[in-house]
């Protein structure tokens, strides 16, 4: 949780030294609201999607059922309340971060590989959930640059992460 409280602090700093303190908005403007429903939908379509995603690298890969397993025994036990505030925490700060102070500071690409460090395992078997939040942070990304609000990509990061680690608190797999 710190070091979400971290990212978020330093989006908002690193904001500011740009002269931009809102983050929220791309270029500290708000944008339309028929773009920020947008951003909410496409917010919750691609969250879906890529928890779909997760599932299906879930049931077809080893190397996803390893890092399943890592994962919950690394977090586990958690109650929902506790992966709510976790996917919360983890959503805005890693959205305001890397969306919100990096990338318009460091373009697309650049936001997207921090990100995907960010989500380095630690073993080289992890490397497709590396690139996989790569990919993510592309989607993330460019969902801000559409939409000028950062409301969808955390809408997305949410649910990716609240849909996920309560099916790995739910499911033990072997």
């Amino acid at each position: 949780m710190a070091a979400y409280l971290v990212l978020g602090v330093a989006a908002l700093v690193w904001g500011s030294v740009r002269g931009q303190p809102n983050i929220w908005h791309l270029g500290g403007q708000n944008p339309a609201l028929s773009l920020t429903f947008a951003g909410i939908l496409a917010g919750l379509a691609a969250g879906l999607v890529l928890v779909f995603a997760s599932r299906m690298a879930l049931y077809r890969y080893e190397w996803a059922r390893e890092l399943h397993r890592e994962l919950r025994h690394m977090l586990f036990p958690l109650a929902v309340p506790e992966i709510v505030v976790l996917a919360a925490a983890s959503s805005v700060g890693e959205e305001m971060f890397f969306r919100g102070a990096l990338l318009p500071a460091i373009g697309l690409l650049g936001s997207s590989a921090l990100f995907a460090l960010l989500h380095i395992g630690p073993k080289a078997r992890h490397l497709p959930w590396t690139l996989s939040s790569f990919g993510a942070g592309l989607l993330f990304g460019a969902m801000f640059l559409w939409t000028g609000d950062l409301t969808g990509p955390v809408i997305a990061h949410f649910l990716i992460n609240f849909l996920n680690l309560r099916h790995v608190a739910e499911v033990e797999l072997r």
